[in-house]
């Protein structure tokens, strides 16, 4: 049951009608994580702008997605292990096994399991690196430009993973589901007696 409700796009109003609209233009239907970020018209553009500028950089799509499935895999959020896994698929051509081998930070192009170790590190430490840990990437191939978009990446996709783990957002892509389980029990509330 998720905790915060979707919103129907012809239901919308203001800002967030607008924003619905174009992501069905782009795309052809609006995902429900978008339909629910869409109570808030700020934070529902604040994402889009944030993912459709970091689409411009230097990383590429193909990077782009399998960032996102490391950082959701970390954060075991199976909404966007589903999105990403369906969109890396199907909309930028990655093969199942270097989808899959992603969660876990590994690539067979070492330039690219780089990224993916530097990603998991960063979720690892709360992001407090070391200089060992960002002369690693960089001795991988990634100038500092590069390594500070790894981070917009890492933080964006945690955002993501945080926002659809607080909504309980219901999948509305082929259902992926974390391998890894949290540090900690998430917990229903009981009332004492």
């Amino acid at each position: 049951m998720t905790h915060l409700q979707a919103l129907d796009p012809k239901e919308a109003t203001g800002r967030s009608r607008e924003l619905f609209e174009g992501i069905q233009a782009k795309l052809g239907m609006v995902p429900n994580m978008m339909k629910t970020m869409g109570n808030s018209s700020v934070v529902l553009e604040g994402y889009l702008n944030l993912s459709e500028i970091l689409g411009k950089g230097s990383l590429g799509g193909k990077l782009g997605e399998l960032l996102a499935l490391t950082v959701a895999e970390n954060n075991a959020c199976n909404y966007c292990l589903s999105a990403h896994s369906f969109i890396g698929e199907k909309l930028v051509g990655i093969d199942t096994e270097t989808l899959e081998t992603a969660r876990g930070a590994v690539n067979n192009d070492p330039k690219i399991a780089a990224a993916l170790q530097f990603a998991k590190t960063l979720i690892e430490k709360n992001g407090r690196v070391s200089a060992e840990d960002v002369d690693t990437v960089k001795a991988a191939g990634y100038s500092d430009g590069a390594v500070g978009e790894i981070v917009a990446h890492v933080a964006l996709n945690i955002f993501t993973n945080y926002f659809n783990n607080t909504a309980n957002t219901d999948i509305d892509f082929p259902e992926v589901k974390a391998k890894i389980k949290p540090d900690f029990p998430v917990a229903e509330a009981t009332l004492l007696k």
